[in-house]
């Protein structure tokens, strides 16, 4: 072992690993990241207003990226989705389209309230 002083990275990181113990371990958030990304797919695979490009075999359970119809209201589903408090659902620069990122400090229910979200804008734009 290093005879070094506790930097900042150590800090944080030993703040995380509490905050992960403490909210369950890893298999709690295991079984919570599989049941965001699941229920974020199934909603975005029985929609004809969105669409998933990735293979049902090579999907993550971090990010989820999904295109709409048409590709114009990019830019508006943007825009509402921040108004409703949903950030940072801009696609990569390279792929486009949105990407939502479930990370481990994501709940169930800020899941819950992208997909909700993703029916009204559909209802009103698809």
């Amino acid at each position: 072992m290093l005879n070094t002083p506790p930097t900042f990275a150590w800090y944080m990181a030993g703040k995380v690993f509490k905050w992960v113990k403490k909210s369950g371990g890893l298999e709690y958030f295991k079984e919570q990241n599989y049941q965001k990304a699941a229920a974020l797919y199934e909603y975005i695979d029985d929609s004809t207003f969105y669409s998933n490009p990735v293979h049902g075999n090579n999907r993550s359970i971090m990010n989820v990226p999904f295109i709409l119809a048409d590709n114009n209201l990019d830019s508006i589903f943007l825009k509402e989705s921040e108004e409703s408090g949903l950030l940072n659902l801009k696609g990569h620069r390279s792929v486009g389209g949105m990407r939502a990122s479930i990370y481990n400090a994501m709940p169930l229910e800020g899941v819950n309230q992208l997909i909700e979200f993703m029916k009204l804008f559909e209802a009103k734009y698809g």
